[in-house]
């Protein structure tokens, strides 16, 4: 939910205490217009914008809707003035959600050409076919600071996977943790505090851990920066643990993921579809 306490705050940042740029007066309409093609999101942010300064949104393509230049994504009627002082963040709020959908679609897209590929190399006898014929693309919890909402339903919006919002939806056992405590005895200790509905994530830096962290009660196994060989020889020891998950994480980028995607892995984890997707060109017009 965004709450009229969120878009007070975008706008305050925004308008300042003085706004004398936007005094016009009468009505207009307003279109939020693509400049590039990609995957729509944050439109529902853009829309809260509006209805907190009372302008209609007339029309708004889904959120996960394919763009292409020239496409309209939002269009709004209301005061001239506050049509205006929405604009902005608006603009920004939803070319910045826009940018993150787009790679995650593009994470997406490669992932499952990559597991096709995979297939029919299979079927003609070339590689050993993955046990799973998909592979999730998931957030992680490097987003920006009042905007993981936005962010994470972008991700959603390009196709991939929220992972945990905060730390409450699941517990990660990190290298930290594992320095401190053990590997075995820090799954141990998250274990005893947890409930049997909670899910345990243990990141392993070595193949020689994978199975000696799923053999002490983790329920997902993320592979923490293994290179995509080192990943399927990971992968291929967990095959003996039933319902356990491989995880891949670490720098990847989406050139990178049709290597990983072809290990078999469940899930590859990217940062970078959060703090490095560059925004999609977006315009709004009063032009009508």
């Amino acid at each position: 939910m965004i709450t009229d306490t969120q878009v007070e705050r975008w706008l305050r940042e925004d308008v300042g205490h003085h706004d004398v740029t936007n005094q016009v007066p009468g009505e207009t309409i307003g279109r939020l217009v693509a400049k590039e093609s990609g995957t729509a999101a944050g439109l529902e942010a853009a829309t809260a914008v509006f209805d907190y300064l009372d302008v209609a949104v007339t029309e708004r393509l889904a959120e996960g809707a394919d763009v292409d230049p020239g496409d309209e994504l939002l269009r709004v009627e209301g005061a001239a003035r506050e049509v205006l002082r929405g604009e902005r963040v608006a603009v920004n709020l939803a070319g910045h959600a826009s940018g993150i959908a787009t790679r995650t679609r593009e994470a997406v897209d490669a992932a499952r050409e990559a597991r096709r590929a995979s297939e029919t190399r299979a079927a003609t006898g070339r590689e050993h076919r993955p046990e799973s014929d998909t592979v999730a693309i998931a957030a992680t919890r490097k987003t920006t600071p009042g905007l993981r909402g936005l962010e994470k339903r972008a991700v959603v919006a390009g196709g991939g996977d929220t992972h945990r919002l905060d730390l409450s939806h699941m517990v990660m056992v990190k290298d930290n943790h594992i320095a401190e405590l053990g590997l075995e005895e820090a799954i141990a200790h998250f274990q005893e505090q947890t409930s049997f509905a909670t899910k345990i994530d243990v990141e392993v830096e070595t193949v020689a851990d994978a199975p000696r962290a799923a053999a002490a009660g983790a329920d997902i196994v993320l592979l923490d920066n293994m290179t995509p060989e080192e990943t399927r020889r990971a992968v291929a020891e967990l095959a003996d643990y039933e319902g356990v998950l491989a995880e891949a994480s670490g720098g990847i980028s989406v050139a990178d993921v049709p290597d990983y995607a072809a290990t078999g892995v469940d899930v590859i984890s990217m940062g970078s579809l959060t703090h490095s997707a560059p925004s999609l060109d977006l315009s709004f017009r009063t032009d009508e």
